[in-house]
């Protein structure tokens, strides 16, 4: 079988073990009898080890408990994939061993721009259409705004590089360049990529699966499992082979296990993945949730972007130890951008390039980079990383230049490009291109690349397929996920039901029990086509449906999992149970309630017809949302073509009345045949007595019969009774005999929907992303931000991180916070499927005025969850402990007198910077300070997170509006426009970001704190200078357990000592104390290291007894401090209500946003008035 973590073997399976071969002692003479016995001795040891590897061999089916177990807790990565490895090349069956790297020069990235972007309004969207067609014509001015410029390298296979720069420097636009996510962007002619002899077209339209793309965005389906989602991932590719007499689902199962276990996601395997609005793994756990079914694809050349964000240090360092596992091993090629790369991730890396602003100014061998830099001026600080010396260079605040060098040290991006191109590490790097491209000439190993991809491929997949399984087997394999998603998740399908089964109620009330006259044939037609739209357009809500899973499925179509066509069929078909027991409920209660006709056959020709209409509508409507790209695009065609079909369907106006050149409308409309066909079932073969005679009254009673006829369509002079096929076709021209035509067509129009959106699903394209453009409100843009923020990728430029200050006192403006915020015991219990899980367990600590503390652990230790419960933010489970201000418990006014940093950045799109701040301060800030006052602030606040350059920008959606570090600061912004008094929390507000901003984070810390605020800040990943930038720890174990509160100490030296104090090593003098500590405390397959239970040490510390006691103090505080203590309870009134903003404060601010909101929303509003024009236009005709 060949897998994810080796489908590469060859001499790369001995790779790793080829220092342990060493040469043989020269034999010596021995006794006869000596050399018996040493025969035997042997014979007994191969014995052994023979045995020791039959058991440990199948990494299939490993020996419970031993280091190929992935559920032991001594299970060895490395010995595992050894194992797997020489299982495979044992299997003759196996399919041939293959391996991918690239080579690059002159790579030039490009897109086509109008220049600076402002907000568009409802105004602005007639002008833009015309702009659109002239420039459909070739008109309109657009200009080229280059992204990468003459851009070299090379990874082979076996080998990682490592992408350095800033966020906008152009990481993510080489790594989509390598991996052919190319989609509005454009790659210059000239450009050259060699992909060991197989060319790049070959690579995007053959061997997509090969090539992998992780993008830093987390995108699941929340409501599956951690285990069903990487089940689902393992399956996709699952080869054709499966070696070692296991089956297929057996050596699925073992490759989830494995990837879970080298993650340490082991323990997950059924907790939701969850998302921002369903609960499930922690953030951390997600992003490694993601790394793995990434993994799980196998693919030969791998690009990671920023794929760390969120993960601890250690985490990151695993991650990084895993692909050099694979490099070394299974012979992967990767290329990984981090921001905030550890010293010991950077030194698994064999290459490195460094970005700036979309200029390459190094690549080369780890080893040289420091050196190279260094010679051309610049010096790196004691203790700051090698991969943050690098990425200082492109930043003029934080790189420096060593003395005599001031003059010569380049300074802008182009003069580090041109001392690049000038190098010789660059001339030898084109000569090491050069020798690649004679080693691997176009097109040399393209067929025997095939024929090893074909062996691994099912026997019924087309041989130029990107993908592995079978289509057949594609469908079945969503099908699984769709009918887990449907059990995980059963509330919307069931409120539906209910939904529908009180609108049958509803409807059959209104129509209860017609009677068999003539007076029921308006109702009985009425009510069957009431009942008709109803089943049909049920299904609009299916347009939702697959734009909900339309990230997750161009994700899975990129990897190569399956095709989306094949998505399509399965949502489709998982959605007909839920259809058909819909139908029944609904036209059961109609179709007796009403009194229509008591037959069997009726009654299931009813059921048959409206079931086919709801199959051929959920077909349209599904179309629909395949051939546009946002859901305000599917609902104006959606809404026309319903309203089109409820007009045409020939109740509201029958043929008749149609309109000649309108009259095809009624010939295409589905609902118009199915009215027809019921119509025909209820009146066919019918005969209904006369309601109501004319001409009725005194003296026309003895009129002859023949006088007098019935008072509806299709009566007979004479008669008393009506025949139902005379009155249907007098007053529809509908006749019997179409009935069963009626359902062919029907068939008809559901074969041809159905084929029509496999098509378009299979075609489906995501929203074009512009990039990460600024925005701006007409009028405010600044005056040098065009000029300087040409770059479609580049909005960092040589501005400083931190503005020049506008106040020398760095207080100025702020709250000063001077009461203490402790907590002690703090416990929170929560029940998962029915079982208790405790997340945090007896947590003790305090926030001190003017003092930062981290909060850190390894990802899932509970950092967000302590904040969440110290924040008073949750909302399920059980919270027990003490939490108190100055020995007060807290009260009502707790949340108006904290800021809490979410780690998700969520705001209003449509709303500028200032203007979300202006919104949190009107809103948030105490109802006795001044408008004018609370304004003033905003714009202090403004000057504080250096935010002047884009305060009049538009938020936008991520890619499109603010960047990852602008976001950030507006997050952090908002919550300090509130004018917190106490302290204020933060989230991982240093995630993603790359270290020079994160840097500028800190700095804006330490003006809270020099303030006289509190602050307490989860953080991951930080490096050492700016880990020394907190005073003191709140560090947790996995289970929500303390491990270590106090002061970190100058050079983390209280710290450090605590832990060698109790049974650590010594920590190295170059090592980070951040890693060194997460590496300490994480759960470790060594069985010595796990004897050392962190938490109870602590518990046993003296250094616990101190916090205990200083817990003691606080709690004494009312008694000592009585004035305080009625201060504290007898402040600003306001803080103790629910809202701090008077109701009508509250609704003057948010229906000015309201207004602007749907102002600057022309799609949605012109959308509305189309609709609206169409809709009379369709009702004139």
């Amino acid at each position: 079988m060949t897998t994810p973590l080796s489908r590469t073997m060859s001499s790369h399976s001995k790779h790793d073990d080829h220092h342990s071969d060493s040469t043989a002692d020269t034999p010596t003479e021995e006794p006869q009898e000596n050399i018996t016995q040493h025969i035997s001795n042997l014979a007994r040891q191969l014995s052994r080890v023979s045995t020791t590897a039959g058991n440990e061999l199948h990494a299939f089916s490993p020996q419970p408990g031993t280091k190929l177990d992935p559920n032991s807790p001594t299970f060895d990565p490395r010995a595992w994939v050894k194992a797997f490895v020489r299982l495979v090349e044992s299997d003759a069956g196996a399919a041939p061993p293959r391996s991918l790297g690239v080579a690059f020069k002159n790579l030039n990235v490009y897109g086509w721009g109008t220049g600076a972007e402002h907000q568009k309004t409802i105004v602005d969207y007639p002008i833009d259409v015309v702009k659109f067609l002239v420039g459909l014509v070739g008109g309109g001015k657009k200009r080229r705004v280059d992204i990468l410029r003459n851009f070299e390298g090379i990874v082979d296979e076996g080998e990682l590089l490592l992408v350095l720069g800033p966020p906008g420097s152009g990481c993510s636009t080489l790594l989509k360049t390598i991996a052919g996510e190319t989609a509005g962007l454009e790659v210059g002619p000239d450009s050259y990529m060699n992909f060991r002899g197989i060319d790049e077209k070959s690579i995007r339209r053959s061997f997509r699966g090969d090539v992998l793309y992780n993008a830093e965005i987390d995108c699941h389906l929340a409501h599956l499992t951690v285990g069903e989602t990487l089940s689902f991932a393992s399956s996709a590719h699952s080869p054709r082979h499966v070696p070692g007499g296991v089956t297929r689902s057996q050596a699925d199962t073992m490759m989830r296990d494995v990837m879970m276990a080298i993650f340490g996601i082991s323990h997950t395997v059924d907790t939701r993945v969850g998302s921002d609005f369903v609960r499930g793994v922690s953030g951390g756990e997600r992003k490694r949730v993601s790394i793995a079914e990434a993994a799980l694809t196998g693919a030969k050349l791998q690009c990671w972007d920023n794929t760390t964000r969120g993960l601890d240090s250690g985490n990151a360092i695993n991650f990084c130890r895993t692909l050099r596992l694979q490099a070394d091993l299974v012979g992967v090629a990767a290329a990984v951008a981090i921001y905030q790369a550890p010293q010991s991730a950077y030194d698994l890396f064999d290459r490195v390039t460094v970005l700036y602003e979309g200029h390459q100014i190094f690549f080369g061998r780890i080893n040289e980079a420091k050196q190279y830099f260094e010679n051309l001026g610049f010096e790196c600080p004691d203790r700051q990383t090698t991969p943050d010396f690098l990425t200082s260079m492109t930043s003029p605040q934080e790189r420096r230049v060593r003395s005599g060098f001031e003059s010569s040290a380049p300074r802008t991006p182009q003069e580090f490009a041109e001392r690049w191109q000038s190098s010789p590490q660059r001339k030898a790097l084109l000569q090491e291109i050069a020798a690649y491209e004679a080693n691997h000439p176009p097109a040399q190993r393209l067929e025997e690349y095939k024929s090893s991809r074909r062996a691994e491929q099912f026997k019924n997949q087309r041989s130029k397929s990107p993908y592995t399984i079978s289509y057949l087997a594609q469908v079945k394999l969503t099908l699984w996920r769709g009918w887990r998603r449907l059990l995980a998740d059963p509330g919307f399908t069931i409120a539906s039901l209910i939904f529908n089964l009180i609108m049958a109620l509803v409807l059959g009330t209104m129509f209860f029990n017609l009677k068999d006259d003539s007076s029921s044939f308006y109702y009985r037609g009425g009510l069957i086509f009431f009942a008709l739209l109803f089943n049909a357009f049920a299904s609009q809500l299916e347009v939702l449906t697959v734009y909900a899973e339309r990230p997750v499925v161009e994700k899975h179509n990129r990897y190569a999992f399956y095709h989306q066509s094949a998505q399509a069929i399965a949502s489709y078909i998982i959605d007909l149970p839920y259809k058909t027991i819909n139908m029944i409920i609904f036209n059961l209660l109609i179709y007796f309630m009403a009194h229509l006709r008591r037959d069997a056959g009726h009654f299931f020709f009813f059921c048959l017809t409206s079931y086919l209409t709801t199959l051929v509508m959920s077909c349209i409507y599904r179309t629909l949302a395949c051939v546009t790209r946002t859901t305000h695009q599917a609902m104006i065609p959606v809404s026309i073509i319903s309203l089109g079909l409820m007009i045409y369907t020939g109740f509201t106006m029958p043929t008749d009345y149609m309109l000649g050149w309108s009259r095809w409308m009624n010939y295409i409309n589905p609902l118009a045949y199915a009215f027809e066909a019921l119509m025909a079932s209820e009146f066919h073969n019918r005969k209904f007595a006369c309601a109501g005679m004319v001409p009725q009254g005194p003296g026309y009673d003895e009129l002859p019969a023949n006088s007098r006829i019935c008072s509806v369509v299709g009566a007979e002079p004479g008669s008393s009774m009506v025949d139902g096929d005379r009155y249907i076709n007098m007053s529809f021209k509908y006749y019997n005999s179409n009935k069963w035509r009626n359902i062919g067509i029907l068939l008809g129009f559901l074969f041809g929907f159905l084929i029509l959106y496999i098509i378009a699903a299979e075609h489906a394209k995501p929203p074009r992303n512009k990039g990460e453009v600024l925005v701006f409100r007409k009028g405010r843009m600044p005056s040098n931000f065009e000029k300087d923020h040409g770059d479609v990728e580049t909005q960092a430029t040589d501005r400083p991180v931190v503005a020049e200050k506008v106040n020398n006192n760095p207080s100025s403006g702020l709250t000063a916070g001077a009461s203490v915020f402790h907590w002690e015991d703090l416990c929170y219990d929560i029940q998962i499927k029915g079982k208790d899980r405790r997340l945090l367990d007896h947590v003790d600590g305090w926030v001190k005025p003017g003092k930062s503390t981290a909060l850190m652990g390894v990802s899932g230790a509970g950092k967000t969850t302590l904040l969440d419960v110290l924040a008073t933010r949750v909302t399920m489970g059980v919270v027990t402990g003490n939490t108190h201000i100055d020995g007060l418990a807290t009260d009502s006014s707790f949340q108006h007198r904290v800021g809490y940093v979410q780690q998700q950045d969520i705001h209003l799109t449509t709303m500028t910077v200032r203007e979300a701040l202006e919104f949190s301060a009107l809103l948030r800030q105490s109802a006795e300070i001044p408008r004018s006052e609370k304004l003033a602030y905003v714009e202090h606040v403004i000057d504080m997170l250096d935010m002047q350059e884009f305060s009049d920008a538009v938020i936008g959606t991520p890619g499109e509006g603010l960047n990852v570090e602008q976001r950030k600061r507006l997050t952090i912004g908002v919550e300090l426009a509130a004018r917190p008094q106490l302290l204020v929390f933060l989230d991982e507000p240093t995630s993603g970001l790359d270290s020079q901003t994160s840097w500028a984070i800190c700095d804006l810390i330490e003006k809270l704190t020099a303030s006289g605020q509190a602050v307490l800040c989860t953080i991951h990943q930080p490096s050492a200078m700016l880990f020394q930038r907190f005073d003191r720890l709140l560090l947790l174990a996995p289970g929500g357990k303390t491990v270590y509160f106090g002061d970190l100490g100058e050079q983390s030296q209280t710290l450090l000592k605590y832990f060698e104090r109790n049974g650590a090593p010594s920590c190295p003098q170059d090592a980070n104390p951040a890693e060194y500590m997460l590496e300490i405390i994480k759960p470790s397959n060594d069985e010595e290291a796990e004897k050392i239970d962190w938490h109870q040490i602590w518990r046993d510390s003296p250094e616990f007894q101190e916090v205990k006691q200083e817990l003691s103090r606080l709690n004494s505080l009312p008694a000592t401090r009585g004035a305080a203590a009625n201060a504290l309870e007898n402040g600003d009134a306001s803080q103790h209500k629910e809202f701090v903003a008077s109701f009508s404060t509250q609704f003057r601010e948010v229906l000015i946003r309201t207004w602007k909101h749907f102002w600057r929303s022309p799609t949605y509003i012109w959308s509305k008035i189309a609709l609206i024009v169409l809709s009379v236009c369709l009702s004139w005709v």
